[in-house]
């Protein structure tokens, strides 16, 4: 009985010890607190300072943060025990990452820098057959892959196969059109990505203040009253933005010069998209009142698309990975960011809006005008060597006549090309 009683006391002081302190959790809190702050504050410095100081370095950024955010995705599905007995899994993850991201860097840097790529020997033969070459590192992944796979692992190996792609589609290809973005203009970078921070705040603001009604269950604190209020204020908030970035070429001229910085300026004609026009409002005829005349940039109209595709769609990307986290039993994606989680709890909401304003700026924004990139790539690869060599002097001829270039380099030209034949 004496032993009864004992083993009861120390099972309550056993208790009584794992009550948490409440002076241990204000600190603890409060600690965390402050970590976060601090890396809020060292991000936000870290992004503007990469934006201001050029286009190169937001590529940087964006690199990073895809290699992370995968390395992240990846390793919330592997089984350490299992992967220790096939050592080639880990290795096949980054083989398929490395094959991905040459293709997908491979096309950018084809597309936006044609001008050189086509005209360096040493390149020109990667440029022509970059997607074969493409095709055939992917199948040599796919094949080795086939040929690791291990009697009594095979769910596991084909599990990861299908998570790796999942997660090159939904992190790595998204990620390439916001180097995309960030090439055709900072602004088509920076506007996306502050409308969904901005608007991550306003729900967090509106929800606290007068939220009431949960919107979805896979993210509780998340309300209808922050969701709804947070989309009028993102609307205002990128209607301001929109008319700051609009007067600085830097944010609206393509990446012509990947040396260039916010201080040094880029050159450009002007997308019409940022240039007020005028529009005039018919007031009913009950009224017997004049047409009002005011003037807008049409870019004004289109943010408002952007703002609610920030606010009404991208959070569905946070739901998403809440959803992921919850089905694998984590609470964040890693621990690269210290007080926040991983990169992938910070970017969750980035990747599809950045894929949208990609494809919404080309459906609807973006100018199609000949650039000398694609003429040289027509002429390479639609004309022979001699219809070329007819295309340069037909050109100098053109330039000399405008007074463009003298008439040495006609004579030069005379003497340095072969002769037509008859």
């Amino acid at each position: 009985m004496n032993g009864s009683n004992e083993l009861k006391k120390e099972e309550v002081l056993w208790q009584e010890d794992e009550e948490p302190d409440p002076q241990a959790e204000y600190e603890k809190k409060k600690q965390t607190f402050i970590t976060r702050t601090i890396w809020t504050l060292v991000m936000i410095a870290g992004f503007f300072a990469a934006m201001f100081a050029g286009h190169i370095y937001i590529l940087a950024i964006v690199t990073a943060v895809q290699i992370v955010s995968f390395k992240e995705v990846i390793a919330i599905a592997n089984v350490p025990s299992r992967a220790k007995n096939l050592p080639f899994t880990r290795s096949l993850n980054w083989y398929f990452l490395g094959t991905t991201m040459y293709f997908l860097y491979g096309e950018s840097v084809i597309y936006y820098f044609k001008h050189i790529v086509l005209v360096d020997r040493i390149l020109l033969p990667f440029a022509t057959h970059h997607r074969f070459i493409s095709f055939m590192l992917y199948v040599m992944g796919f094949v080795f892959f086939v040929g690791s796979l291990q009697k009594g692992h095979y769910r596991f190996q084909f599990t990861q196969f299908a998570w790796t792609h999942m997660a090159l589609y939904l992190i790595n290809v998204q990620s390439h059109f916001i180097m995309n973005n960030t090439l055709e203009g900072m602004i088509w970078f920076f506007l996306p990505a502050s409308l969904v921070i901005t608007n991550d705040i306003f729900a967090y603001i509106c929800g606290i203040t007068f939220g009431r009604t949960q919107l979805i269950k896979l993210s509780p604190k998340k309300t209808v009253e922050g969701f709804v209020g947070a989309w009028i204020l993102t609307i205002l908030f990128g209607f301001a933005m929109t008319n700051v970035l609009m007067r600085y070429k830097y944010f609206i001229c393509p990446a012509n010069d990947l040396g260039s910085n916010f201080f040094t300026g880029l050159q450009c004609d002007p997308n019409p998209v940022f240039l007020p026009q005028e529009y005039t409002i018919q007031p009913p005829l009950l009224l017997h009142s004049p047409p009002r005349t005011f003037h807008i940039a049409p870019m004004q109209f289109h943010i408002l698309v952007f703002a609610s595709f920030a606010s009404l769609i991208a959070p569905f990307g946070g739901f998403f990975a809440s959803g992921l986290k919850r089905t694998f039993k984590v609470k964040d994606f890693g621990v690269s960011i210290p007080g926040h989680g991983g990169i992938t709890d910070r970017m969750d909401c980035q990747f599809i809006m950045g894929f949208f304003a990609f494809m919404y700026y080309q459906s609807f924004i973006a100018e199609y005008k000949a650039s000398v990139g694609s003429v040289i790539e027509t002429a390479i690869q639609g004309l022979s060597a001699e219809e070329q060599i007819e295309v340069v002097r037909g050109l100098t001829k053109y330039l000399v006549g405008q007074g463009q270039i003298g008439e040495g380099v006609l004579e030069y030209l005379a003497d340095a090309l072969p002769p037509r034949r008859r």
